[in-house]
């Protein structure tokens, strides 16, 4: 009897053994297989599969505008009334009366907060490589229009958006009448809209964790994949990077609304961790994107704005060509580009632009609109490479589930 119940033991001993050596072996198989898989997806870019690309990033929107659709009708009540409201404004944009001003005012004052909020959004995604439009935007506007207060004496320029250049008023202030705070409230609206749209341009990543956290599914995402990880290896993390993002994750959970405040107000490049960590953990919404928004649109861009203005003031930019110049044997080649440009700059803030003054074009504008034309097209090459990735994804999931129900 004692050896029968010993024998069932033991027996049933093995059993379990198999049982979890055959679930460690089927997750370590899937694991391989969700690796082969993502690496299969990667190389599915223009420059590689250029057919294969284009084809799956078509049927990809094809399926996003039917999905759209679906959605829209489901929720037709709301389509409805916005398009009544769409056609009422339209009515009021063309009637003609004497409301035609005020009309104007708002059309001009909602295309330049939607244009900077846009560069905002795209500031979050990178333009696909990471280069925020803070420095090929907002940055270079701010020391424009910092030089040419300087300049003029005055921030008495045409209320935004600017025509094609900034010209100074024809009556001039007092010499050292320009005040750090005029040219802050001058740049206000468009550094608060560019603010708001980082803050937005911050929700991905939220949502993605939230959502996953809600239905257990694990994302094909890098960023929540690293997460994930750090989680598990949080005790043993050693190097500063790691250690780092602990210290983000950890003031986000701990702290709350202050914690996401404290990170979305100083610049940093781990922000991406604190929206997953909120996602992750279920932090209301509200909560999260109220700290970001007040944040980013506020406290950063005031610091981001003090620091561009201070930089780029007159006294400091004499300076800094002046050590330009000082520079042994190169100093007066790379000197003179910068001292025509700021001199171009000087002559097109005293004169009229149908003034017939020849616009001669400088190297540095010229290398600035090229940089920005090939961001803008490796963007849109980045756009089509992730459809045509998520399409690709479609189909490993339909062949998956297609396996599992043989």
């Amino acid at each position: 009897m004692a050896e029968n119940g010993t024998d069932c033991d033991q027996r049933r001993i093995g059993m379990i053994k198999e049982q979890h050596n055959g679930n460690f072996t089927d997750s370590s198989l899937l694991s391989e297989r969700k690796r082969r898989d993502r690496e299969e997806r990667l190389n599915i870019v223009l420059w590689r599969q250029p057919l294969v690309t284009l084809q799956y990033f078509f049927l990809e929107t094809l399926i996003n505008l039917k999905e759209w659709t679906i959605k829209l009708w489901h929720r037709r009540s709301i389509l409805v009334s916005f398009l009544l409201m769409l056609a009422v404004l339209t009515a009021t944009y063309y009637v003609e009366g004497t409301h035609q001003q005020y009309v104007r005012y708002m059309e001009k004052k909602f295309f330049w907060c939607a244009y900077w909020v846009g560069l905002g959004i795209l500031s979050s995604v990178g333009l696909g490589t990471g280069l925020h439009t803070f420095l090929l935007y907002l940055g270079p506007h701010i020391a424009s229009v910092t030089l040419a207060a300087y300049e003029c004496n005055s921030v008495n320029f045409p209320e935004p958006p600017y025509p094609d250049q900034i010209i100074c008023p024809d009556e001039e202030e007092i010499e050292g009448s320009i005040s750090l705070w005029a040219i802050i409230s001058k740049v206000r609206l468009e550094a608060c809209m560019w603010g708001a749209g980082t803050a937005i341009g911050e929700l991905p990543p939220y949502f993605m964790a939230r959502a996953a956290r809600l239905s257990g599914a694990e994302p094909d995402d890098e960023e929540y994949q690293e997460f994930e990880e750090m989680l598990e290896h949080a005790e043993t993390a050693q190097d500063f990077a790691s250690r780092a993002k602990l210290a983000v994750q950890n003031l986000v959970q701990k702290v709350g609304f202050f914690g996401i405040l404290a990170c979305a107000s100083i610049p940093n490049p781990l922000f991406d961790l604190a929206g997953i960590t909120c996602g992750h953990f279920l932090v209301p919404f509200w909560t999260f994107f109220g700290a970001t928004l007040i944040g980013k649109a506020v406290i950063k861009m005031h610091i981001q704005k003090l620091f561009v203005i201070i930089t780029f003031s007159k006294h400091i930019v004499e300076q800094m060509v002046s050590l330009i110049g000082a520079i042994p044997s190169i100093g007066p080649s790379l000197q003179k580009p910068f001292q025509e440009y700021l001199e171009a700059q000087r002559i097109k803030l005293h004169h009229k632009a149908d003034s017939g003054m020849p616009q001669g074009e400088n190297w540095l504008s010229w290398m600035f609109e090229k940089l920005v034309i090939v961001m803008v097209c490796y963007f849109i090459l980045s756009i089509i490479n992730s459809m045509a990735q998520s399409y690709a994804k479609r189909l490993q999931q339909k062949m998956y589930s297609e396996e599992k129900t043989k």
